[in-house]
């Protein structure tokens, strides 16, 4: 029996478009066993910020006005053990919960960059200046990111708390003393907040962000930039066109960047890359746009440019 036009069709295809299209497949799988671990911790430990702790102490510390809320959203996101894909989670639920802007884009910003794992690798990859120069400037970019997000006037995007308690609405320090939750259901409400709703809430974003990674890892000729555009300034040019373009973890991006330099790219251009590329992920810029919109996503990203730009200048100068 001959098989309908779809079926030529198939049978048509080049080798060269079907090695294309696997190694995309191939790309976009790795990139999911990649994430997928993160993005698990990331989902849980968002259930927990959302159960466990009271809208009233991520108001206290994270809703003021200030230095000490991105501090605060700073050291916690340096602290957390996961990378932006799982820090994206956790951020939509302290946004959830009351917290300000600045704090979150500062959360958004140390957590990705740093980790215990990524700062062992950079030591014994390259070097004890080189890790702790991206430590500091690490936290000297949150906080700074974070004090431009508080100053962003923008119309935060309703949170659904449109239903309230009448006894809120005449008394605000009226008290729910009657909700009270065994312990079982506060790990099934958690569990179900972590994977049912916040897949539901971010979860096409983050999907798209993987194939649009995994396209451009696949169809752009990555190799021959990086084999030509190494050396001199346009090494800046390509670590922001890579780290942004890219989906970069912290941790596996350090032997990359090695290579670079070693290949011909300025440790300035390197130390650009490694501070930009995990944090301006496909993931985050997406959930930023739908969250707060196109406006905190442009200064968000311009920010992080000229931070991540003017620290690589930095660490150039000291390096010679």
């Amino acid at each position: 029996m001959q098989g309908g036009p779809l079926a030529s069709g198939l049978s048509h295809q080049s080798p060269a478009h079907k090695g294309i299209m696997t190694h995309f497949g191939h790309v976009f799988l790795h990139y999911l066993y990649e994430i997928l671990p993160a993005l698990v911790v990331g989902f849980f430990i968002s259930g927990l910020v959302h159960e466990l702790i009271p809208e009233d102490k991520v108001l206290k510390y994270l809703g003021s006005g200030g230095i000490a809320p991105i501090f605060y959203s700073t050291l916690i996101g340096a602290l957390l053990p996961v990378c932006c894909w799982g820090s994206l989670p956790i951020a939509v639920s302290f946004y959830k919960k009351g917290a300000r802007l600045g704090p979150v884009l500062a959360f958004l910003v140390a957590t990705p960059a740093t980790s215990i794992s990524a700062l062992l690798v950079s030591y014994s990859v390259l070097g004890l200046k080189f890790t702790v120069y991206i430590f500091f400037a690490v936290l000297a970019m949150g906080v700074t990111i974070g004090l431009i997000g508080n100053r962003i006037r923008y119309v935060p995007r309703d949170l659904d708390h449109n239903v309230e308690c009448p006894h809120c609405q005449i008394d605000p320090a009226h008290v729910h003393s009657h909700i009270k939750k065994t312990f079982l259901e506060k790990i099934i409400s958690a569990l179900k907040y972590a994977y049912i709703e916040l897949p539901k809430e971010i979860g096409f974003e983050l999907l798209a962000g993987l194939v649009m990674a995994a396209f451009v890892a696949t169809f752009l000729p990555v190799g021959r930039l990086i084999r030509a555009y190494l050396s001199g300034w346009l090494g800046y040019a390509f670590a922001v066109i890579f780290g942004v373009f890219t989906y970069l973890c912290s941790t596996a991006s350090v032997p990359l960047v090695d290579s670079l330099i070693k290949q011909g790219m300025n440790a300035g251009a390197g130390m650009t890359l490694l501070v930009l590329g995990p944090v301006t992920s496909y993931g985050t810029i997406l959930v930023l746009r739908k969250e707060y919109g196109i406006k905190v996503l442009t200064v968000f990203l311009v920010s992080m440019i000229a931070m991540s730009l003017l620290l690589g200048f930095g660490y150039q100068l000291i390096s010679k």
